[in-house]
């Protein structure tokens, strides 16, 4: 090619890339529902049922809504929604879909994602995972009902007032998780296990302290939601017989108290499936100074947060971006799934077995084992799918939303958090929200080292995908991240 020719070319080249790069007009809406139970209800999270009858904070689902146009031309569209509960059942994320769908039926639903806090203290959401009592609380199927339209009205409402607005992202750091899983000498690893044993070693992996921050702006410059990413999930106060959506409503407190009280606060879990708010060591010291501070754990825990938002707010409020770059993929991975083996599923019998005849002998404790049953009965079943099946795969809805600079990249799981460190350190994006627990089959996925090292999360038990499964998840939405940057 001729060198003035070839000079042509590459500029023609550069202008459409700043074209590209530059994306459309960003409209923008938020919005929320209340989704606290009507009566008392058995909340999930523990393998024994417990009944809440009563209501110590209100469970909220709150919704960021994002549309780009070019004139009156759609471009592209995302609608988040963050939930105070434990996970997102596949059947629930596709009844607020449909629900949404009769009102907009022009919106291309699969744009919808919901993403939980993975509260242990929200309404149960699976059938048949506890002996519930027919009468007296809420049933699982009315609980599912109420809190689809509960949402799919927050949705609608929020697309129809969408607006030209602006977004920015930010940086911060708190110390909100720990590696729940201590490490021993003899190779293996406990969750919750004692670190002042003389064979303890070490913490089994990585935490993550970022705080992700996405703020957003309606046309008159006022700031409308704020949307905040800690890889840990919400269970400080886990084994209470009360609702209650955990750490995240006094950092919500926090956050509407400093910046208004209409402002909707996203909540999403970064990848945490090793993480928790429990303290693993130190505890004295922790507990001495949330003391002096005159707050519980709970409020230690959002005071650290909200410092965290308000340093970055502080750096990026004024970069702020009206035209921007939105891309929304989604995508159905099919992963591998962790084969049990002669031995696991020797072990899934007896549990099976176990609880059976601790039925038989004391039907009054059919409560407490009920759930636990059920768990090694559903490995019991894998192990026999794959005489006919030997190669199971695990159909998983991810979703990987450029926003500007940003991207954020979701999975159903409780996803290790080394894995959620691979997909940052390999993204093109200035910044990478890696969220967890969003709509569809939950289950752990541990890294290697984890299931080396044995024990509950790590064990083939508590999940349907393993290691080779989590790197292809790592690999592929690193894939769909980087093509989004030319």
């Amino acid at each position: 090619m001729h060198r003035r020719a070839w000079a042509v070319f590459c500029l023609l080249g550069v202008l459409a890339l700043g074209t590209a790069a530059n994306g459309g007009q960003l409209y923008v809406a938020a919005g929320g529902a209340d989704i606290t139970p009507t009566g008392p209800v058995a909340v999930t999270g523990q393998f024994n049922l417990r009944i809440a009858r009563a209501v110590e904070t209100p469970l909220t689902a709150n919704v960021v809504v994002l549309e780009s146009r070019e004139g009156e031309r759609s471009l592209d569209a995302a609608l988040m929604v963050s939930c105070d509960l434990i996970s997102i059942p596949e059947e629930v994320l596709a009844m607020v879909r449909q629900e949404v769908s009769k009102q907009l039926p022009e919106l291309d639903t699969r744009k919808i994602f919901l993403a939980a806090t993975h509260t242990h203290t929200a309404p149960v959401l699976g059938c048949d995972e506890y002996l519930i009592p027919k009468t007296g609380v809420v049933q699982v199927e009315e609980y599912r009902l109420f809190l689809a339209q509960r949402i799919a009205q927050a949705v609608t409402q929020a697309w129809k007032s969408r607006q030209p607005g602006s977004v920015t992202w930010g940086l911060g750091h708190a110390v909100v998780a720990y590696n729940r899983r201590a490490a021993y000498a003899n190779g293996s690893a406990v969750m919750y296990g004692r670190t002042d044993r003389p064979d303890f070693r070490s913490l089994e992996g990585y935490e993550d302290h970022d705080v992700n921050t996405l703020f957003f702006w309606n046309r008159e410059g006022k700031l409308i939601s704020i949307v905040v990413n800690v890889s840990c999930t919400s269970q400080e106060v886990e084994g209470r017989s009360a609702v209650n959506a955990d750490f995240w409503h006094p950092t919500r407190e926090a956050l509407r108290k400093r910046y208004g009280a209409d402002v909707t606060v996203l909540s999403w879990t970064g990848a945490a499936g090793d993480q928790s708010p429990h303290l693993m060591y130190r505890k004295a010291a922790d507990d001495r100074m949330a003391r002096l501070r005159g707050l519980g754990r709970m409020d230690e825990i959002a005071r650290r947060i909200d410092r965290a938002v308000d340093e970055a707010y502080e750096a990026v409020k004024n970069d702020r971006h009206a035209s921007l770059p939105l891309v929304h993929k989604v995508e159905t991975v099919r992963l591998p799934m962790r084969l049990v083996t002669e031995a696991e599923y020797a072990e899934a019998k007896a549990g099976v077995q176990q609880a059976a005849d601790r039925m038989a002998k004391d039907p009054k404790a059919a409560d407490q084992v009920h759930r636990r049953m059920k768990w090694f009965e559903e490995t019991v079943r894998r192990f026999e799918r794959q005489k006919t099946d030997p190669k199971p795969v695990q159909e998983t809805e991810v979703h990987v939303l450029r926003i500007g600079d940003a991207v954020v990249a979701t999975n159903p799981f409780e996803l290790f958090t080394d894995y959620g460190i691979r997909i940052k350190s390999r993204s093109k994006a200035t910044q990478t929200f890696v969220v967890q627990l969003v709509g569809g089959p939950t289950s752990y996925l541990p890294t290697e080292k984890a299931v080396r090292g044995g024990s509950y999360s790590a064990i083939v038990h508590s999940g349907l995908v393993g290691p080779e499964g989590g790197q292809m998840l790592v690999d592929r939405t690193v894939e769909l991240i980087n093509s989004m940057w030319p």
